[in-house]
């Protein structure tokens, strides 16, 4: 038995290995190692480390099954309250939210949570473990638009309670931000997702692929015409940002988006898939998040020079600090309190580098975090030829401007109540990155949870 106040350390592939494959960073606990880091939770009364899961799952309980080595049962805990344990385990910020409230953290470092939830689905996965059988039929249909995190969740959750569901995807390969945002040595596509997407189907969920709505057809005809009598809307937010200054239309400019979704979705990484990608020598990977992280780390495993260009300093990264730490190890860049002005092209209209400015921390803005402030007169070029631009994204507003009665804001999120998903459409429901802006997997997830209790009570008490 370890040092109770530290975590059962995990196994990676080594910085410079990892740095050329695209297999996956983490390699997760095996059994002995996820019942020994069990046996430091404390199991207690009033768990705090449940209301820091926006799923609420019952963690002590799942623990507790793992301590007595009966994965089975730890399964069943977690599937009555997350579709999706494989890929939360990955993906979650579990710093900020379960872990982050766990009480063995107060004089230590908190209960892994994340990698036992992980070793747990994994274990099912490798042992043919399905969740457990939803109930019968109820005889009333409801369509769920997207088959990303908030798609599955809100689908998985009502079959489990007796609903006829169909998933309509855009894509031709369901998961949504899960296949085309998230690197494969993050989140391993045919391992994890798709096997996470086979346990919703297995539910009764049914799936269609290359339904685009608002073109294929339309939220007032699947209600209208098709017999479905709720609609949840999970569309995600895929349509990036950029900056708006000289340069940006360049060649070798691409959103963190389309460069992750060739990458991810199209397998251009793979020799054996013919997908054009810039395999740039030297780039720059605009922006801090997550997205930003991925990018960056998908790029320099394509061969190239990366840095990632921020305006703020390191504190204020928006990235899991995992995730920063996987960046640095590996050789990536960081030219923090820098903001680009103008990206430099050359005759060809080609990239060829980016005029940056220093700035330095003010006074605190709307969102709590210091300001960046430009240092005059400390302007810098950077020699590049490729720039990612990873700076956030909105929702398409393909869906709200096609369907009658839906509300959105100026940010053209639609309008949602938090606590049921409720649009201002009857019987319509959203929730996830489409109402939010882009988010975080987990929360979408809860956002799908939460609208599917809500079209329950609203099926039921019409």
């Amino acid at each position: 038995m370890g040092d109770v106040l530290k975590k059962v350390p995990v196994r990676e592939q080594a910085p410079k290995v990892r740095a050329a494959n695209f297999e996956e960073v983490c390699l997760g606990y095996n059994q002995d190692e996820a019942m020994e880091e069990a046996v430091r939770c404390i199991n207690c009364k009033n768990a705090k480390c449940i209301t820091g899961c926006p799923v609420s799952i019952n963690i002590p309980g799942f623990i507790s099954a793992v301590k007595e080595g009966n994965i089975k049962e730890a399964y069943n805990v977690i599937s009555e309250s997350s579709s999706l344990p494989a890929i939360c385990g990955r993906v979650c910020p579990q710093e900020s939210q379960c872990e982050g409230k766990c009480i063995r953290g107060i004089k230590g470092e908190p209960v892994s949570i994340g990698k036992l939830e992980r070793f747990v689905a994994d274990w099912a996965r490798d042992n043919d473990v399905k969740p457990p059988a939803p109930a019968s039929s109820n005889g009333h249909k409801v369509a769920v638009i997207g088959s990303g995190p908030a798609g599955l969740t809100c689908a998985g959750d009502l079959a489990k309670m007796g609903y006829d569901v169909t998933i309509f995807e855009a894509l031709h390969e369901p998961g949504g931000v899960l296949v085309y945002g998230i690197p494969e040595f993050r989140l391993p596509k045919s391992d994890v997702v798709a096997k996470e997407v086979e346990n919703v189907k297995s539910l009764g969920v049914k799936l269609e692929t290359n339904v685009i709505i608002g073109k294929s057809t339309t939220i007032d005809e699947l209600m209208n015409d098709e017999g479905f009598e709720a609609v949840f809307i999970g569309s995600g937010a895929g349509l990036p940002m950029f900056m708006g200054i000289p340069g940006e239309n360049a060649n070798g400019v691409f959103s963190a988006n389309e460069y992750l979704t060739r990458n991810n979705l199209m397998k251009a990484f793979r020799e054996d898939y013919d997908t054009p990608i810039a395999r740039g020598k030297k780039v720059a990977v605009v922006g801090g998040g997550n997205v930003a992280m991925d990018a960056a780390r998908t790029a320099l495993r394509l061969g190239a020079e990366v840095h990632i260009v921020y305006r703020r300093s390191e504190a204020e990264l928006p990235a899991r600090v995992e995730e920063v730490h996987h960046a640095k190890e590996e050789g990536i860049i960081f030219d923090l309190l820098t903001n680009p002005i103008e990206i430099l092209v050359d005759e060809n209209d080609a990239v060829k580098g980016m005029k940056c400015i220093r700035m330095e921390l003010g006074e605190p803005d709307a969102s709590g975090r210091r300001r960046p402030v430009e240092i005059p007169g400390s302007e810098f070029e950077l020699e590049l030829d490729t720039v990612i631009m990873s700076l956030g994204t909105s929702p398409n507003p393909l869906i709200s401007s096609t369907t009658i009665g839906l509300d959105i804001n100026k940010r053209k999120c639609i309008i949602a109540d938090e606590e049921t998903g409720k649009t201002s459409k009857d019987g319509v429901y959203a929730g996830g990155d489409a109402v939010t802006g882009a988010a975080t997997v987990i929360l979408a997830m809860g956002a799908g949870k939460a609208a599917a209790k809500g079209i329950d009570e609203f099926l039921k008490n019409r």
